[in-house]
């Protein structure tokens, strides 16, 4: 028993190395995307941060899920959060599965790249509509008679680029329109979607898209035309973004051939290919038929009968 667990603890930490130097591979190649979208992040909570500042609470706007759902409470606004902290920590673990699982479809670095993109898009079309128009908040620490209603004049810009991370992006006011919960959360399903193997779990993630959409309404963190909004803006964006990307290659069978060359690979590529041509062989591998130069040019065996009699005739 323990020499079986070694040989697989070894097997274990053999794809672990294998699969951490291709990640770094890729990563050198594509770490400014990734750099760019996670920089993104934090200028997107600025930006809600900064729409806070322009918060003015008010009476809560007519709204139709407000009508049909029952409000949960505030003692209960935490179910809506776990739900979402459940997604988002699931989704990053199956990111990283190709570390542990022996079959595996995706490259964490370029599965990261598309969805940091789909992110990016949303929430530069979610930062342009909240500047637009501010709404009263419905959430309760958005209600008029909260202190954290309306925020003070900052005393410097160093306090609102700290943006009073994390209590400043669980406690926000005004960036309503559209939900950034599900932003992140139809991203990750969308992604599942397509790159994901077990169908239980597609379907399961759609399931818990609807219902954090009902207890984010029922929380009343968000008014229904956020989260609705969030539903139709948030598929568009990825169902354009996603044929404009490259395609991830495929891992299911010889992922090593379909790893994308970087830049040095490409070079070294190009020089090998230039120095069989000229030695006068052919850059196809598997061609490895004997050339011959007749004036100056490169005939195949083919046609090397033809020109000897050329040349006869012509003596």
């Amino acid at each position: 028993m323990s020499l079986y667990i070694g040989r697989e603890a070894s097997k274990l930490w053999k794809r672990i190395c294998a699969e951490t130097t291709t990640e770094i591979n890729l990563l050198a190649d594509n770490w400014k995307y990734i750099l760019g979208g996670l920089i993104f992040q934090y200028i997107h909570g600025l930006a809600a941060r900064g729409v806070h500042y322009l918060h003015r609470p008010g009476p809560i706007l007519q709204d139709v899920g407000f009508f049909l759902l029952p409000e949960l409470g505030q003692d209960k606004a935490y179910i809506s959060e776990t739900l979402f902290t459940t997604v988002f920590l699931s989704f990053v673990v199956w990111t990283f599965h190709p570390f542990i699982l022996k079959s595996k479809k995706i490259y964490t670095a370029l599965v990261w790249c598309r969805v940091l993109a789909f992110l990016v898009a949303s929430q530069f079309l979610r930062i342009i509509t909240f500047y637009s128009t501010q709404l009263p908040g419905p959430n309760y620490h958005c209600r008029e008679g909260s202190k954290l209603a309306r925020l003070p004049r900052p005393q410097s810009l160093f306090e609102v680029l700290l943006i009073n991370f994390p209590r400043g992006i669980t406690h926000g006011c005004g960036d309503l329109i559209f939900s950034s919960h599900m932003i992140f959360t139809l991203v990750f399903v969308l992604t599942y979607q397509k790159y994901g193997t077990k169908r239980c779990i597609k379907q399961l993630g759609w399931l818990i898209a609807v219902v954090l959409s009902f207890l984010i309404i029922a929380s009343r963190k968000h008014y229904t035309v956020d989260v609705v909004v969030a539903w139709y803006t948030v598929n568009l964006v990825v169902f354009f973004l996603d044929k404009k990307l490259p395609e991830l290659p495929d891992r299911t069978g010889g992922a090593s051939i379909l790893l994308p060359l970087s830049n040095k690979d490409k070079d070294s590529k190009t020089r090998e290919e230039n120095h069989k041509l000229l030695n006068g062989n052919s850059v196809d591998p598997a061609d490895w038929r004997q050339r011959t130069q007749v004036n100056g040019k490169i005939l195949d065996d083919a046609n090397l009968v033809h020109a000897d009699a050329t040349a006869m005739n012509g003596a």
